[in-house]
């Protein structure tokens, strides 16, 4: 097709034409811009003034509900058109959507005075893009994507109980908000990853491959982490929750053997998400660890969280960034390449050399911080006009 031959959506502004363009490119600012404030804490050039929010539970509350819901957000509302052949919000709803995500994080980096606003405008945002999401799944009943949507609606439950123990409400908000929702977060990946990645790897590798899902292993798996679930947040049962996790691992990493063929290894788009399903099985070994050999419990969070999301989450928007607007997935830009090579180097810095506890662990914190800014930032560069530009087949989306 030749550049007269385009339809005239080709030469305008693109970013709100569907759901992962502005939450993908928020996404990617917000990663950047929430662990320079939080590297500058470290480096004590200021204060987080949040009143009743200690510093760390701001950055765990913003990382989950600020940066991975907005990935989340950008994923489904692009996924859920493909799975259920009904459109999702476009131009000026979907620019609602965004601005009420957009509005909460900036009220809640004001500090105390906002806090009551800014938890308004988030459970606004978790609460209108349930209903988008489950309107369009009932009406075309796809009735199998509700696993999906309850875990969305946990996670809107979870950011409620974080703002009610902020208040003093609920005693445990903290807890149900904070771990409630990385692990929701963590299911949802596990979910996901569960249906998308057999069809990545078939249709990303030179070779012919055809893969499969197992039924018992996924049973297995759903049955570990509700498990771990209810033991970590309402039975608080270390014992329990380390043989759980001890089986996610397991399972998992069962699944990921079947998964794995030699041209992933070719692909920076494959192997990076591959990775990053490995990354989450450590991060469930090392909280068996902290129970077995009394290793460092933060640190196999921070495998979850920092490895396991978040290696999984800048891969899937470099993919689908690219897929999504009519680029070939198979060659993707050699830069983004780095950007999850710094990033692996990160997970290295923050949750392996601390298992030596030779080095200076706040060092390595700082160290890490400065990892993932600059493989966002090599993110940002590369996609900000890629989700701003029209499809480069012309076509709508």
């Amino acid at each position: 097709m030749t550049d007269k031959m385009r339809p005239q959506e080709t030469t305008q502004f693109a970013l709100f034409n569907l759901g992962f363009r502005p939450f993908f490119l928020g996404a990617g600012l917000f990663a950047i811009i929430s662990v320079v404030l939080w590297l500058a804490f470290f480096l004590n050039l200021f204060t987080l003034a949040t009143g009743p929010i200690s510093s760390f539970q701001w950055h765990a509350h913003e990382m989950i509900y600020g940066y991975a819901m907005a990935v989340i957000a950008g994923f489904l509302l692009t996924a859920v058109s493909n799975w259920t052949g009904l459109p999702t919000p476009k131009g000026i709803k979907l620019a609602f959507i965004f601005g009420l995500w957009v509005t909460a994080r900036l009220l809640f980096s004001l500090g105390e005075p906002y806090l009551l606003t800014s938890a308004i405008f988030d459970l606004l945002f978790n609460g209108i893009l349930l209903v988008v999401l489950s309107r369009l799944i009932i009406q075309s009943k796809q009735h199998k994507q509700f696993a999906v949507v309850a875990k969305l609606l946990i996670l809107m439950i979870c950011n409620l109980l974080f703002f009610l123990g902020v208040y003093g409400i609920v005693e445990d908000g903290f807890l149900w908000g904070i771990y409630g929702g990385l692990y929701t977060v963590i299911g949802l990946i596990l979910t996901i990853g569960r249906r998308v990645m057999p069809f990545f790897i078939e249709r990303g590798v030179p070779e012919s491959v055809q893969l499969f899902n197992s039924k018992w292993l996924d049973l297995s798996s759903l049955f570990g982490v509700l498990v771990f679930f209810i033991s970590e947040l309402v039975l608080k049962t270390p014992a329990l929750s380390a043989y759980a996790a001890l089986l996610i691992a397991a399972v998992n990493g069962a699944r990921l053997i079947g998964w794995h063929t030699p041209g992933i290894w070719q692909r920076s788009l494959l192997w990076s998400i591959y990775l990053s399903f490995w990354f989450i099985c450590l991060g469930f070994l090392l909280i068996a660890a902290s129970y077995f050999f009394d290793t460092p419990k933060h640190l196999a969070i921070h495998a979850l969280a920092y490895a396991g999301i978040g290696l999984a989450t800048l891969s899937m928007m470099s993919r689908v960034g690219l897929g999504h607007t009519g680029r070939d997935i198979s060659k993707p830009s050699k830069m983004i390449g780095l950007a999850f090579i710094l990033f692996i180097t990160g997970i290295v810095v923050r949750v392996v050399l601390p298992l030596l506890n030779v080095f200076d662990y706040l060092s390595l914190i700082k160290i890490s911080q400065l990892l993932w800014i600059s493989a966002f930032t090599i993110f940002i560069f590369i996609y900000l006009p890629i989700l701003c530009k029209p499809r480069d087949d012309g076509k709508p989306g």
